[in-house]
C-alpha cells in the first residue's frame, strides 16, 4: 500500500516538530544547566565540597575577592598547575560570585611577579577590602584561615598573663598552650605576654587577656591592674586548673565565682580508654560560643564552676561533663568511687561566658574549670581546638567567624586484606573474560545453527 502525499506530509512534518522540540529542549535543559549548576559529591565525608564553616566565612565578606595566581602553564612536577589552581578556586567562586582569579604567567611577566613578591610556581595572591596575603598550600583549612584573617579587620591581640609560671599561648611544653596560640596567630590574631610586675597596666588595645594556672602568688598590685581591666570592660579568658588560685580570689569574687573543691570523675572516659580524670562533654549550653557545636571536647582534671546570681553578671553555662560521673573529693584515680556522703553526682558544669554592659559596649569573660583541655597534649582531642577557638572568637567580637574547622580526608586510601585482592583479581582477570567468552560461544553456536 502506497503512501498518500497528504500522508507523507504529515509525518514530514511531526518529524520536523519532534526534531525542533527536542533540540528546544537540550538548548533549555544546557541554559538551566548554567544558570542553575548542581553538583553532587560522592566522597565518604563531602571532602570536594567546601564546609559550612567556608561558606559562613565567605558569607560574611561583604566585598569582592581577588585571587591572583603567579604559574606558568606546566610545572615540572605538578603538571597543568593552572588547571589544578583552577579546579581548587572553582567551589568558592560557585559560593561566592564576586570572587575572581586572574592568572600571570611570571615568565611573561616577571616585573608583576617582583612586585607581588611572588617565590614559588603557583603562587596565589588573596586581596580583599585594601589587605592581601601569599598563599601557596591549596587546601581549604589553608585559605580558610587566610579568609578569616582578611575578614578580621583590625588586629586582634591577646595576651597572656606571664611572670608566674603560666601556661604560656607559644610555648613548647607539653603543659603549655603553643599549639593553641598558633592555631590563633594563623586566623590573624596577635598572641603576646603581659607581665604586670613590670608593666603599669595592661595595654588599652588587648582584646583578650588570658589567664591560664599561675604557679606562684600575684602581688597585690598586680591583682589590682587584672581588676582595673575588667572594671574599663576589658574581655578575659580564665583556665582554672586544681591548684589554688594564687592571689586571684578576689577575680573570681569581682565575678561572682564559685569554686568547689575537687576532681570531676567520668566513667564514660574509662570506657574510651581514658583515665577516668578525663571529663568527656555532655552537652552545650544556649549560646552562641557552643549553639552549633556539636564536637566531643575533653576535659582533663576538671573542677566545677558556678556563678552566683547578681545584677551585673549574665552568665550563661557553656559545658556539662559526667552524667553518670561525680565530683571527687579525694583523689580522682582509678580507683576512686562514689560516696554519697563526701561526693557531689553529675553532671557538672565546669564553663561559663559572662557578659555585661560596660560604657555602652558589651564586655565578655570565659571561665574553663581545666587549663588541660587547651595544653598542647591534649589540645588534639577531640573537639578541643575547635572549642578554643571559639571561645576565643566570641571574646574577641568576631561571632561571625565562630566556626569549627574543615574536615580532614579520611576517604584518600582504601585497605582491603588478602582474600578480597583475591577475589577482585579473580573476578576481572578470570572470572569476567571466561563469561566473556562464553557469552560469545554460545552465541556463534547458535546462529550456526539456524
Amino acid at each position: 500500500m502506497e503512501a498518500s502525499e497528504q500522508f507523507r506530509r504529515r509525518l514530514l512534518l511531526q518529524n520536523g516538530l519532534f526534531v525542533v522540540l527536542l533540540v528546544a529542549a537540550v538548548v533549555l535543559l544546557a541554559k538551566l544547566a548554567q544558570d542553575y549548576p548542581v553538583q553532587w559529591d560522592l566522597t565518604q565525608n563531602r571532602r570536594n565540597t567546601l564546609s559550612k564553616p567556608t561558606l559562613d566565612v565567605l558569607g560574611q565578606m561583604k566585598g569582592p575577592v581577588t585571587i591572583t595566581a603567579y604559574a606558568t602553564e606546566q610545572d615540572p612536577q605538578l603538571g597543568d598547575i593552572r588547571k589544578i589552581i583552577q579546579d581548587f578556586v572553582a567551589p568558592y567562586q560557585r559560593a561566592k560570585p564576586d570572587l575572581t582569579l586572574k592568572i600571570v604567567d611570571p615568565r611573561e611577566f616577571p616585573k608583576l611577579a617582583a612586585e607581588a613578591k611572588v617565590k614559588v610556581n603557583g603562587e596565589l595572591v588573596i586581596a580583599y577590602d585594601g589587605r592581601s596575603e601569599h598563599l601557596t598550600n591549596l587546601n581549604e583549612q589553608a585559605l580558610t584561615n587566610l579568609l578569616t584573617r582578611l575578614s578580621r579587620g583590625s588586629e586582634r591581640i591577646v595576651a597572656q598573663l606571664d611572670g608566674h609560671g603560666e601556661r604560656r599561648l607559644l610555648g613548647n611544653a607539653n603543659h603549655d598552650l603553643g599549639d593553641f596560640g598558633k592555631h590563633l596567630q594563623s586566623t590573624g590574631l596577635r598572641v603576646g605576654t603581659v607581665n604586670l610586675a613590670v608593666a603599669q597596666a595592661i595595654p588599652d588595645n588587648t582584646a583578650v587577656l588570658v589567664i591560664a594556672s599561675p604557679q606562684i602568688d600575684l602581688l597585690p598590685a598586680e591583682v589590682e591592674k587584672v581588676k582595673r581591666y575588667l572594671e574599663q570592660g576589658g574581655n578575659l579568658l580564665w583556665l582554672i586548673d586544681q591548684e589554688p588560685l594564687h592571689g586571684l580570689e578576689p577575680v573570681a569574687e569581682y565575678l561572682s565565682l564559685v569554686l568547689a573543691p575537687g576532681t570531676i570523675v567520668d566513667p564514660a572516659a574509662h570506657q574510651m580508654g581514658l583515665s577516668r580524670a578525663h571529663a568527656i562533654a555532655y552537652a552545650y549550653g544556649d549560646h552562641a560560643i557552643v549553639r552549633d557545636f556539636s564536637l566531643n571536647a575533653i576535659f582533663p582534671f576538671a573542677r566545677a564552676i558556678a556563678v552566683a546570681e547578681g545584677k551585673e553578671w549574665r552568665a550563661f553555662p557553656l559545658v556539662e561533663v559526667a552524667p553518670r560521673g561525680w565530683l571527687e573529693s579525694g583523689d580522682a584515680d582509678d580507683s576512686a568511687t562514689f560516696d554519697k556522703n563526701r561526693d557531689a553526682a553529675g553532671p557538672v558544669t565546669i564553663g561559663y561566658a559572662l557578659e555585661r554592659t560596660v560604657e555602652d559596649r558589651t564586655q565578655r569573660a570565659v571561665v574553663i574549670g581545666s587549663g588541660h583541655f587547651l595544653a598542647n597534649t591534649y589540645l588534639g582531642l577531640m573537639g578541643n581546638l575547635d572549642l578554643g577557638v571559639n571561645i576565643v572568637n566570641w571574646l574577641v567580637g568576631d561571632e561571625d567567624l565562630i566556626t569549627i574547622q574543615p574536615r580532614a580526608t579520611v576517604d584518600s586510601s582504601l585497605d582491603l586484606g588478602r582474600v578480597k585482592l583475591f577475589a577482585i583479581a579473580a573476578g576481572f582477570l578470570v572470572l569476567l573474560p571466561v563469561a566473556f567468552l562464553a557469552t560469545g560461544a554460545a552465541t556463534w553456536w547458535r546462529r550456526r545453527r539456524l
